[in-house]
């Protein structure tokens, strides 16, 4: 391939290459040449040109293929444009020449169309420069047309339409000839020739001015001749043509036709033309006669289709403007269409034209109308409709009759008004909560107009009324239970009125049916409501014989629709349902036989529909709370619905009594028998198999039915890929919902709410706007065809085989058109049968079974009809999947085989081929690998077969089933099909557009197959991939948007797997065109492959789609609305216009994948994106309420925003007019986007920090901080929050809530001591105050109460007063809480109270959290400016700014107490709805505090997301009040008035205070603990650490302590929790606060030992001999586990330890994989932690006995001893880890225990104690494996061994030795700050008091001292630190000196005396000594003046002794006192600040 690319076809290449691979090469030189043409240079063009264009002329003979064709004459075209023009007539005049040429073979066609092809691109390309030649060019060309076959008709006129483009007004002359020629062809049979002719039509009329003219009623009649038997395309391309005319018509757009004097036409004219084609069809209205006029033969359905999608296009070419100021015109005129009684003539003819009429409104309102517009519209809409209902009153109320023509009227205006509803209704759904000001308007009276047409006399009507009604619910859930009121009031006033029971009936059903999609759902009491009134109307049928049915028939519609608000509501009436059903039908069999006899026809009709009532009640039963379905219940339901098959034998007998018009009654009895049984288990029926499958298969074998009436399910069990094989069977198009009328099934598309009143209740299908229950005898027989699929996997198989043999028989007996509808049905049954057995894994049966049914398939797979071929082929297949034997695959596949390679007719070819694949599909891949050759070779063949092209479609999709099932065993023949597919593509006229779209599945299939190997390099995989990259180029280019979309989806498989080999600069820009296709599938396609494309590569993306933009000025074809918003404001607009769920999905992950990508480094691109979505919120019909104090603020930035967006705004704008404003939903998502911004710059603490930021941009200008927006953010989200859309305030108030908590601590750098937030307090405010309001929803409500908490917690408000603003927002919600349960009218749920009054808790908890954390911050900080010693005045200064801590406190305080007993009554609900299912007996009857029993179940949710803060709250309250105590006391100062009255209550409730604080003291405890000991993974991890700080809380307090200590058990379980919590959450920040909690449990239960061990003391003052026993282990040291408190204790202690320190596990140790490892420094988390657990191990043996202590301190000491040895390590800045501090501590609580004088004891004791100094000797030994060892720490723990247990340790050698080993190593140590460490430590033990203990020391380090201390004076300290170590070496040897005797003093001083001297400098060194050493010096110095008069006599006779020594002292004092005094004070002064550095250990261990 690669050959193929030069600027000259390389011929010799071309000529080495095979035959068949020539198209291919060329095909691809010919791409290249494309690309490169317009890029290259132009002289190197003109240098070739003269070559170049014989090549490309050469190609024209040569019989190119129809891609090639066009890109060939494309090529030509382009050449000449850029080259020079000289020879382009003469190669024009050669293509004349081969176009007028006689030879009609075949073989000469494709050049003939080559050369047609090229004119065109000529003239296209160049147009006018070739001026002159046109009239002979287009003459040639027409001549040619009239005798050419279908292809060469279709490529002339395309040719021509290309001409006419290049040559505009210029070919004023030809005009009519081309008119004329071409406008016979537009009924021509072929139907690519048909679409052909629209197009070029349509291009004439853009210059033919006659044509919209004079010829306008002609142009008209031919596009209603040309929509006759047309197909899809046709009926696309004609509507454009006539409704492009149309509109032209009306608003000519040129200038040409000020200059000729042309008549305009006028709008009602237009209407008119287009009404009568709506009407009467293509029959020609212009003939005269009056049989037209009277009627008869209708308008075929094709053209009703047609001209429906005409006037969509007419009024979209006219736009939105236009459509808003004729609005009306427009309305009155299609409801005018319905009216007509010729668009009425059947029932099904009607609800055909409702559906017509309603698609031209949705589509044009839905669609053009921006938010505004809509709500006119919808005014316009009612009053239509109120002009409607008042004629029908006049007519109804007309008594006399003297109107005759009325009832006929009456009939019509049902159909108008179910038109006009159910727009009204379509538009309020989609409108949403924005629709309100439509609704609330008096003027309008929207709800009065709907309600009055439930009156109306036609069920239709009444439907559509309440279908509006429910969509107004749904849409403004506040009006749900005032509809629901108002309908129950008026059905109970207007008994007596047939229409009123039925129609409020409706209304209701219909308004119950919708409380699904509202959540906030209705109260409870509606249940009842709905029940009473259903049961009254049930039991006063009876009663009045004109309204017997209608009372019957609401009764149990209304119970129906009851059933789907679920079961919670559902279980309370159950019993009396049950009781109701049980009465509707005979008790036994007696009764059945009895009531035969009775009745009359009347009768007979109530019986029937009552009984369908109930059954249809049931099923809803079934279907909406399969939760009540227990066994029991389904007994009871068995025997009305046992009762009912029987009763359906009788049925026939009185139809033939009573007279046929039962009939209906009796088939809607089945059908809801039928449904209902398809719902409940098979087996629950089994007994009445027999006679229920004779029914079942009566019914859809036609038996009793003279109608053909076949089933609409086969589409559904048929797969969705064949759908290209049923070509009628439309796939998804714009036009889905009236394209469904031309369905060959019976009565497809012809759904209608009357159809099946029940369905107004049940959920609406995906997809669908509205219900369409098709007609009753579709439906009966679906519904068999359904049940049939159920039962038949449960039968016997002799059964089975009577039932298959039955439907051969049937087939054989009908005849004709019957045959094909009994056939149809049959395989419906037989697919869902086999459907069925392939869902219950069951088999199909014995031979004889499958015989019989595989004779059935067989027989069918030739039937010309090519749904069932279709179906037998998917039922074959299906056959194979159930039976899963080799034997039998193999004879199905062979029967193909055989019979493929014989047959020569095209129905047996096609459904073998399709045969052989759906084996395939359903054996997959192993399953029929054996038979893969042969299938794929006989397919290959017939895909060649170029006479059939049915033949080569059936192939290619069988094929491509095959490719897709057997993945890579298909391996082997991806070649050879690849090429048949290329071949194909290029020779395969475009014109069989199926054929080309299983070209693109097999390509597809093959790209999968093929896989990640097209990656590869290889010769092989370059050519597949290259071959693939072809195919989808020659499919890009087709003309049809299915292959295109094929393509788009190739190509997106090839990006998967190979993205470097994908050109994404010509595959983006593609894309971005495609999203303004036309055609649904195409842009889903273009959607599906950018989200693809977004999640790897959004820039690039982006940036080729803003290319296009770019280019798009020069080229004006693509109509393209990429602007400066590139494609993402593309993306956004379609969220606008598009409605398909898949599409909109796809587009919201695109934006958020590119967002993902591109947000952060894009920033004010993306904000401003979201922010002009949001911006279009004001333009809604009502004023939104916005504060003045926000506006005036704003002001100033609006300024600023304007000069921005000023420029952006000024060359869009005639073109951004009549696009319509984002709508609700698009700005909700954008909103959405916000959030999702400002979490992405999440990563970037730039992001949130002005003063960073502003230094970043100043840096890099391009960048962009997301803190430089918040203005910007703060507007969106105030913009979004106070909308009229209740969806996109909640967004707005959850992008607020983010915006705070990102925000609040970010500072102002321009005024120090406040943040950023500040300004924004009253947008804050003003954005949370509507969210109170009276009349808000419940969640909306909740969401601000969440947001107004974190305001308010935020810390950003420094002023109460602004603070209170907001407050007061908090306090008027609480006043709502305390209105308690019974408030006033309930709009919503009782759910929906209960969680607004949990949200406004919760909130306040989380203030009080907050409020009472800074309040004790405060009290812990004012410390500090104390010890300062500062000014008071300084103080205040500090304090005028900040917020005094406790004003928030002070806004909280008045409402305590009435918080405390709320939030403590919703602690108790809580606690009781977290009990299991078994307790649910002891849940109080009439609910909680905040939920009722019937909402329990949703009420759960809503408190589980709201008890943590609450629990926390309540802790901290009764901490800090003691329990409650202050209630009894009343501490609050402004309660004194109220003193008297509480001292008398609290002297009454002093007894229980115990009581009651035990409860709290459970509830609290019960709630942590129920929570703790299993917090479900999703529950976040605030929820843990409210819980643990709740806790901790409590147990600070003393009441708690008291409370758990007493209760041990209690604590242990506590302590158990805990550690399952360790177990599973890893934060640092919750283990932490668990170690605090068990703190403050220790801290109780040492508490309680020391009251316990008081009050012993008391009573045994004289004994002293019991007292040990107190403590766990008492007198033998056991501690039981699960018991002991110490046991659980320790258990998660060790746990933490283990966790942290792995290497202390002695287990890990002992394992032979051990290695050990350095020990490392532990993170500042882990460490704290592993402190906090060594101090809590230290305190464990204080709550043992001495017995219990001595069990447990060996592991606390083994343990404490290994955390010193781990985490002792050396600090640059010698600091002691925090770990180590604690050990030590540890150590010394341990060894400083009251034990050691505890008698018995002593050996255990000194044992222990020896043992472990003996661990730390061992750990401190110096290891080279351990160089960072902290020696200081080990030293530390051995001095503190020794001094705190001397006794224990006094004589014992071996560790006296040892420590004196550690301590010589320490001196001898070369870091100065061991030394001194060393030094300080030894003088503790030598001071020790113990002589005994002191005396080796000394004797023993001594002399090593003295020695090092000597040695300085050769060298001299260098640093601080070496200086310091000297100076603490002469300290202790001084207090040597002072502890020795006095006979021994001269001889010591004799030792210290001389070694001070050698420190003195000579008087000539001192001034040229460094810092240091005359630091020293002074340092010697001082201390020998300090010494001498100590010890005078001593001192004397040691200087005496050494007269050298003498000298230098000497001199050095005179030198001291020479310096002048004022020098001598500052040198004083500095020896003072130099010894400063003495070390102190941050927690003194001695």
């Amino acid at each position: 391939m690669e050959l193929a690319h030069s600027l000259l076809l390389n011929e010799e290449a071309l000529a080495q290459i095979t035959e068949a691979k020539r198209p291919v090469f060329i095909f691809e030189w010919l791409r290249f040449l494309d690309k490169v043409l317009v890029t290259a240079n132009r002289v190197d063009v003109k240098e070739k040109q003269k070559k170049l264009v014989e090549q490309l002329t050469g190609l024209i003979s040569s019989a190119p293929g129809p891609p090639t064709r066009k890109l060939l004459a494309k090529n030509l075209a382009t050449l000449y444009s850029i080259g020079d023009t000289f020879t382009v007539f003469q190669t024009l005049d050669k293509c004349n020449e081969i176009i007028k040429s006689k030879d009609d073979t075949p073989a000469y066609l494709p050049t003939k169309l080559a050369a047609v092809a090229c004119v065109g691109a000529f003239y296209d390309k160049m147009g006018r420069m070739l001026g002159s030649s046109f009239p002979d060019t287009i003459n040639n060309m027409l001549k040619a047309l009239k005798s050419a076959e279908s292809q060469g008709r279709g490529e002339i006129l395309l040719s021509l339409q290309k001409v006419l483009c290049g040559l505009g007004g210029a070919a004023a002359s030809c005009h009519r000839d081309i008119y004329k020629n071409a406008r016979s062809l537009l009924t021509d049979r072929s139907m690519a020739v048909r679409c052909a002719v629209a197009k070029c039509l349509l291009e004439l009329q853009n210059e033919a001015v006659f044509m919209w003219t004079t010829e306008l009623e002609n142009v008209a009649t031919l596009c209603y001749k040309a929509l006759e038997g047309s197909n899809y395309g046709v009926r696309v391309e004609v509507a454009k043509l006539l409704g492009t005319v149309m509109a032209t018509a009306l608003l000519p757009k040129h200038a040409s036709v000020m200059r000729q004097n042309v008549k305009r036409a006028t709008l009602e004219e237009v209407l008119e033309l287009m009404a009568t084609g709506f009407l009467r069809g293509g029959s020609g209205f212009l003939k005269s006669g009056g049989e037209m006029l009277k009627g008869g033969g209708s308008v075929s359905r094709e053209v009703r289709v047609g001209i429906t999608q005409a006037y969509v296009v007419f009024v979209t070419t006219l736009g939105g403007q236009w459509l808003e100021r004729n609005f009306a015109t427009f309305l009155s005129h299609v409801l005018d269409l319905v009216s007509h009684p010729r668009a009425t003539q059947t029932h099904v003819e009607a609800v055909y034209s409702r559906r017509c009429v309603s698609f031209m409104l949705r589509a044009t309102l839905g669609g053009l109308l921006g938010e505004k517009a809509q709500i006119a519209a919808g005014k316009e809409i009612c009053q239509a409709i109120s002009k409607q209902m008042r004629a029908v009153e006049a007519v109804v109320n007309d008594i006399s009759g003297e109107n005759k023509a009325g009832a006929a009227d009456v009939s019509a205006s049902q159909h108008v008004m179910v038109c006009a509803l159910k727009e009204l209704g379509s538009l309020v759904q989609s409108l949403s909560a924005t629709a309100s000001p439509l609704i609330q308007e008096p003027s309008i009276g929207l709800l009065e107009t709907v309600t009055s047409v439930l009156l109306h006399p036609s069920m239709a009507a009444r439907l559509a009324a309440a279908w509006c009604l429910r969509c107004v619910a749904v849409a403004l859930p506040y009006q749900l239970t005032p509809l629901l009121d108002r309908c129950a009031e008026r059905i109970n006033s207007l008994k007596s009125s047939p229409e009123a029971v039925s129609g409020y009936s409706f209304a209701m059903a219909a308004l119950l049916g919708g409380v699904h999609q509202c959540p906030l759902g209705i109260p409870h009491s509606k249940g009842k409501l709905v029940v009473s009134i259903a049961e009254d109307l049930l039991r006063t049928a009876a009663q009045n014989s004109r309204l017997s049915l209608q009372r019957t028939q609401a009764g149990w519609l209304l119970l129906g629709a009851l059933m789907t608000l679920g079961p919670s509501l559902v279980r309370y009436h159950l019993p009396k349902m049950l009781l109701l059903w049980r009465n509707v039908f005979p008790r036994s069999q007696k009764e059945l036989e009895a009531e035969k006899a009775r009745g009359d026809a009347f009768t007979w009709q109530v019986t029937l529909e009552g009984r369908a009532g109930a059954l249809c009640a049931m099923r809803s039963f079934v279907a909406h709370c399969p939760e009540l379905l227990t066994e029991d219940v389904i007994r009871r339901l068995m025997t009305p619905i046992e009762c009912a098959m029987t009763m359906m034998s009788h049925v026939p007998a009185i139809i033939k009594v009573h007279g046929a018009h039962l009939k209906a009654s009796a088939a809607m009895v089945r059908l809801r028998l039928y449904d209902i049984l398809a719902l409940l288990p098979p087996k629950t029926y089994e007994g009445s198999f027999n006679a229920l499958l004779r029914e079942l298969v009566a019914e859809f074998t036609l038996t009793d039915n003279s109608a053909n009436t076949t089933t609409s399910l086969l589409r559904s069990l048929c797969h969705y890929d064949d759908s290209v094989l049923m070509g009628s069977w439309l796939q998804e198009t714009d036009h889905k919902c009236i394209e469904d009328q031309l369905q060959p099934n019976s009565a497809s598309g012809s759904g209608a709410l009357e159809h099946d009143p029940s369905s107004i209740y049940l959920r609406v299908p995906v997809g669908e706007a509205i219900p369409g229950p098709l007609p009753l005898g579709v439906s009966v027989i679906d519904a068999s065809v359904a049940l049939f699929g159920v039962v038949f996997p449960h039968v016997s198989f002799k059964h089975r085989l009577q039932m298959l043999d039955h439907f051969a028989e049937c087939i054989k007996q009908a005849k004709g058109v019957r045959q094909q509808a009994v056939q149809l049905n049959i395989f419906t049954a037989v697919l869902s049968a086999l459907k069925g057995l392939a869902e219950n894994k069951s088999t199909l049966g014995p031979e004889e079974v499958r015989k019989s049914a595989l004779a059935l398939v067989m027989g069918a797979l030739d039937n010309p009809n090519p749904i069932l071929r279709c179906a037998a082929g998917e039922a074959l297949g299906r056959m194979a999947q159930v039976v899963g034997e080799a034997t039998f695959i193999a004879r199905m596949a062979q029967t193909s085989f055989d019979k493929l390679k014989s047959a020569r007719d095209v129905v047996s070819r096609t459904g073998h081929s399709l045969a052989l694949g759906c084996l395939h599909r359903y054996v997959g891949g192993i399953g029929s690998g054996q038979h893969l050759k042969t299938s794929v070779s006989i397919l290959l063949a017939l895909a060649q077969d170029g006479s059939s092209h049915e033949v080569q479609t059936w192939a290619l999709h069988s094929l491509a089933l095959i490719v897709d099932s057997s993945g890579p065993m298909y391996r082997g023949y991806v070649e050879p099909t690849l090429s048949l597919v290329l071949t194909l593509l290029l020779t395969v006229p475009p014109s069989h557009i199926e054929v080309h779209q299983c070209l693109g599945r097999c390509l597809g299939a093959l790209i999968t197959t093929v896989g990640p190997e097209l990656q590869g390099n290889g010769a092989t995989i370059s050519t597949i991939r290259s071959s693939c990259l072809v195919g989808c180029a020659i499919m890009q280019d087709h003309s049809d948007s299915l292959v295109q979309a094929a393509a788009i989806s190739c190509l997106q498989q090839l990006h998967m797997f190979a993205p470097r080999h994908v050109n994404l600069s010509s595959l983006v820009p593609c894309l971005c065109v495609h999203l303004c296709s036309p055609h649904l599938l195409l842009r889903r396609a273009a959607v599906a492959c950018l989200r693809q494309l977004a999640q790897r590569e959004a820039p690039e993306v982006c940036e080729y789609a803003m290319s296009l933009a770019k280019r798009g000025g020069d080229n004006n074809t693509i109509h393209l609305n990429i602007t400066e918003t590139g494609l993402e404001g593309v993306l956004f607009g379609m969220l606008d216009r598009e409605t398909d769920r898949k599409l909109c999905s796809d587009i919201h992950d695109t934006l958020g994948h590119m967002l993902s990508s591109l947000a952060v480094e894009k920033l004010s691109h993306w904000l401003k994106l979201c922010k002009d979505v949001l911006a279009a919120t004001t333009d809604v019909g009502a004023p939104v309420v916005v504060e003045v104090e926000k506006d005036e603020e704003d002001s100033e930035k609006k300024d600023e925003m304007d000069d921005d967006s000023m420029f952006t705004g000024l060359g869009e704008d005639d073109k951004s007019k009549p696009s319509v404003a984002p709508r609700w939903v698009t700005r909700v998502f954008a909103a959405d986007c916000l959030c999702r911004i400002i979490l992405l710059c999440e990563n970037d603490k730039a992001h949130f920090d002005l003063a960073a930021a502003r230094s970043a941009q100043a840096k890099n200008p391009k960048g962009d901080q997301l803190v430089l927006h918040l203005s910007d953010l703060i507007r969106m989200a105030f913009m979004a929050a106070t909308d009229h859309s209740n969806q996109l305030r909640m967004a707005g108030l959850q992008a607020l809530e983010d915006i705070i908590k990102k925000f609040a601590s970010v500072p102002e750098p321009e005024f120090p001591g406040h943040v950023i937030l500040e300004q924004y307090q009253a947008n804050v405010g003003a954005a949370l105050r509507p969210a109170f309001s009276p009349d808000t929803p419940s969640d909306i409500t909740a969401k601000a109460c969440q947001v107004c908490s974190t305001w308010i917690g935020s810390g950003v408000v420094s002023d109460l007063n602004d603070l209170r603003r907001v407050h007061n927002l908090l306090v008027s919600s609480l006043d709502k809480v305390q209105a308690g349960k019974g408030s006033s009218s309930q709009l919503y749920s009782e759910s929906a109270t209960t969680m607004e009054k949990l949200a406004v808790l919760k909130a306040w908890a989380e203030v009080y959290v907050v409020a009472m954390n800074i309040k004790k911050d405060a009290e812990s900080k004012p410390a500090k400016p104390v010890q300062s010693g500062e000014d008071d005045d300084d103080e205040d200064d500090m304090g005028a700014d900040v917020l005094p801590p406790d004003s928030l406190i002070t806004l909280v305080q008045p409402e305590l107490p009435s918080l405390s007993r709320l939030w403590l009554a919703m602690l108790r609900d809580y606690a009781l709805l977290t009990l299991p299912a078994e307790f649910s007996s002891q849940l109080p009857p009439d609910g909680g505090a905040f939920y009722t029993p019937e909402t329990i179940d949703t009420a759960r949710l809503h408190y589980r997301s709201s008890w943590a803060p609450v629990l926390h709250a309540v802790a901290l309250w009764l901490s800090s009040t003691e329990f409650g105590a202050a209630e009894e006391k009343e501490d609050v100062p402004s309660a004194l008035s109220k003193a008297p009255a509480i001292s008398q209550a609290a002297s009454s409730t002093t007894k229980s205070f115990e009581e009651s604080v035990k409860d709290r003291m459970h509830l609290m405890l019960g709630v942590s603990i129920e929570f703790l000991c299993f917090p479900r993974p999703e529950e976040p991890i605030h929820n843990v650490m409210s819980c643990l700080h709740a806790l901790f809380t409590l147990l600070a307090s003393p009441c708690a302590k008291i409370h758990i200590a007493e209760d041990q058990l209690l604590a242990v379980e506590l302590l158990n929790v805990l550690h399952r919590l360790l177990l599973t959450r890893d934060p640092p920040a919750v283990q932490l606060q668990v170690t605090a909690v068990v703190q403050e449990t220790i801290r109780a239960a040492q508490d309680h030992l020391q009251r316990q061990k008081a009050g012993k003391g008391k009573e045994e003052e004289g004994e002293k001999d019991s007292q040990p026993s107190l403590g766990e282990g008492a007198d033998t040291g056991e501690l039981v586990p699960g018991k002991s408190l110490v046991f659980a204790a320790m258990e998660l202690l060790v746990f933490i330890l283990v966790r942290h320190l792995p290497q202390l596990n002695a287990r890990v140790k002992e394992s032979p994989s051990h290695v050990p490892l350095r020990p490392q420094r532990l993170p500042e988390e882990s460490a704290r932690l592993v402190a906090n657990t060594v101090s809590i191990l230290a305190e464990l043996p204080s709550l043992c006995s001495p017995a219990g202590s001595m069990t447990i301190l060996p592991t606390v000491l083994f343990l404490i001893t290994g955390v010193l040895r781990e985490t002792a390590l050396k600090t640059a800045d010698n600091s002691v880890p925090v770990t180590v501090t604690a050990a030590l501590q540890g150590i010394k609580t341990i060894i400083t225990s009251p034990l050691a004088r505890v008698e018995g004891m002593q050996t255990q004791w000194s044992g222990l104690v020896r043992s472990g100094l003996a661990s730390v000797l061992e750990n401190s030994r110096p290891e080279e494996s351990r160089p960072d060892m902290d020696e200081v720490s080990m030293l530390t723990a051995i001095t503190l061994f020794l001094l705190s247990a001397s006794n224990e340790l006094v004589g014992v050698i071996v560790l006296q030795k040892g420590c004196m080993d550690r301590f010589r190593n320490a001196l001898n140590s070369s870091d100065p700050w061991v030394q001194a460490r060393c030094y300080q430590l030894l003088l503790s033990v030598f001071q020790h008091s113990s002589r005994a203990l002191s005396t080796p020391y000394i004797h023993a380090l001594a002399p090593l001292m003295v020695e090092k201390l000597k040695a300085v004076e050769r060298s001299r300290p260098g640093t601080a630190a070496e200086l310091q170590a000297v100076q603490e070496g002469i300290r202790v040897l001084e207090n040597l000196v002072g502890m020795g005797e006095e006979q021994n003093r001269v001889q010591l001083l004799a030792l210290l005396v001389p070694t001070l001297i050698s420190y003195l400098l000579d008087e000539n060194a001192i001034s040229s000594a460094p810092q240091v050493s005359r630091a020293l010096h002074e340092f010697a110095l001082q201390n020998l003046m300090r010494i001498g008069p100590l010890y005078p006599a001593a001192f004397k006779t040691v200087i005496g002794a050494a007269p050298e020594l003498k000298i230098r002292l000497e001199s050095a004092i005179l030198a001291n006192q020479a310096s002048s005094r004022a020098k001598a004070a500052a040198r004083l002064a500095q020896p003072q600040v130099q010894a400063a550095p003495t070390i102190k250990l941050k927690t003194n261990f001695f």
